[in-house]
């Protein structure tokens, strides 16, 4: 697949942010979470369970997050795609999570005594919100490879001795002696599951956790294919890199016009984005490049075009660092632009105070809930896994939302498309108990500095 769909990637990086959202939250034939006996905290603080140890210890190729995209029977045309695209994204996808924290926290209003739902993904936004001090976070994933990376996270976060070392280590790309300051500070205090899982060595004798010696965000599938797009620019004799030394949003504008926003018609780029398995390696399943074509000029090679020049364009690159993941390939210095919120040295002590209150969870979003009490979470984060959902998987998810929900609880979650799903698709009984805040979710779409959305929205529990 990435020989198909790697012609684009650069120009599209920002769209391939469609983590194993489905397989988050779907219920699956697995024991419900709910009803796990309890596991002792391992010293990193997260909960571990036996879903836990069976699956992560093997990593089975596809089974969790195929139990969830799986909808058409496996000989059909539909029911291959599926499987295809649950093989390729059983493995790590996202090794940075391609939404925007500060919108988020602005629509949920995160702020200290809140108790948070969210999908993990790379982990990015689960250390973001630390900065606010809500009282909990619950971060769910299905896929083995993020659980294991944000336990990582985690624990690095624990236990690095400073600021600096948990910026080069996350922030900075060529530093030889990342995987020895995990051996000695991060390795003794990880489950046993996350620990084999970086340990694991390649065919080349090489451990996995070796990638943080190099530039880990060139790995993953988002990675490698932005890494792939940027080879295949240059054939049309584009480097992406060159728009970092523009000076203004003017000069931004002006390189998207006139080197970047030509390759969108070419004629092998049209052909190739025409079919929706070429798509895969950005994290777009079927159902999902559907919603997209509602969108733009009705071409997929449109809708890309559109997506990246806000990426491009929409925002100074000082502000950004998606801009300069999808185009520099790295994040900035310190100094030399804006950072995630947890790299930056600012907010270091406020998220090491708070690191405790995170728990990761190999389970999905409804089971996870169906567990909680009623009344007792206050903030949901589904990113953009409703897009992958059926009507009967959005109900039993908004159930259980609805039930848990403590009163004035915010939802917020991302559409690949414009407008919200949830109308005529969401039970009236259930829809009708949440507000949809039109024109704030408006201007968060505009706001969000990944640019790859066609919508944000955000509903609020009525009282």
């Amino acid at each position: 697949m990435r020989g198909t769909s790697s012609g684009f990637v650069t120009f599209r990086v920002s769209l391939s942010h469609k983590t194993c959202r489905a397989a988050v939250i779907a219920p699956s034939p697995r024991c419900h979470a709910g009803s796990l006996p309890a596991a002792p905290n391992n010293e990193a603080g997260n909960r571990i369970s036996m879903t836990d140890v069976s699956g992560e210890l093997v990593f089975r190729r596809g089974k969790k997050v195929g139990k969830a995209v799986y909808q058409n029977r496996a000989l059909s045309k539909e029911g291959l795609s599926e499987r295809l695209f649950a093989l390729l994204f059983s493995g790590l996808v996202y090794p940075q999570i391609w939404e925007d924290p500060d919108v988020d926290m602005e629509a949920m209003q995160l702020g200290e005594g809140h108790k948070v739902v969210t999908i993990a993904s790379g982990g990015c936004n689960i250390l973001a919100y630390l900065t606010r001090s809500p009282a909990r976070i619950d971060a769910v994933d299905l896929n083995g490879a993020h659980i294991a990376l944000n336990r990582m996270k985690l624990a690095a976060v624990r236990h690095l001795p400073t600021q600096g070392d948990l910026f080069r280590f996350f922030g900075e790309a060529n530093v030889e002696h990342n995987s020895h300051a995990y051996d000695r500070f991060i390795a003794p205090h990880l489950d046993a599951s996350s620990r084999a899982y970086w340990e694991r060595r390649s065919w080349r004798g090489k451990r996995r956790i070796a990638t943080f010696d190099g530039n880990f965000y060139k790995t993953g599938l988002l990675g490698l294919f932005i890494a792939a797009g940027h080879r295949v620019a240059k054939l049309y004799g584009v480097d992406p890199a060159a728009i970092m030394v523009t000076g203004s949003q003017a000069e931004q504008r002006r390189f998207f016009d006139e080197k970047i926003a030509p390759v969108f018609e070419r004629r092998m780029l049209r052909f190739i984005t025409a079919r929706k398995s070429s798509l895969f390696g950005l994290g777009i399943p079927p159902a999902q490049y559907d919603s997209l074509l509602t969108s733009g000029d009705g071409s997929m090679a449109g809708v890309l075009k559109a997506r990246l020049e806000k990426l491009a364009c929409d925002f100074p690159l000082e502000n950004n660092y998606f801009a300069w993941q999808a185009f520099a390939r790295r994040y900035p210095k310190p100094g030399e632009a804006a950072l995630p919120a947890y790299l930056e040295q600012d907010n270091y002590a406020t998220i090491r105070a708070n690191i405790d209150r995170v728990s990761v969870h190999h389970a999905n979003f409804t089971e996870l809930l169906a567990g909680k009490d009623a009344g007792s979470v206050d903030r949901y984060i589904l990113l953009d896994a409703q897009d992958w959902m059926s009507d009967d998987q959005l109900n039993a998810l908004w159930t259980e939302i609805t039930r848990t929900a403590a009163p004035g609880a915010r939802v917020i979650f991302r559409t690949a498309a414009e407008p919200s799903l949830l109308p005529g698709r969401l039970s009236p009984a259930l829809l009708d108990q949440w507000a949809y805040e039109e024109q704030a979710s408006r201007d968060y779409t505009t706001r969000d500095r990944s640019a790859i959305y066609g919508g944000f929205h955000l509903y609020v529990k009525k009282s």
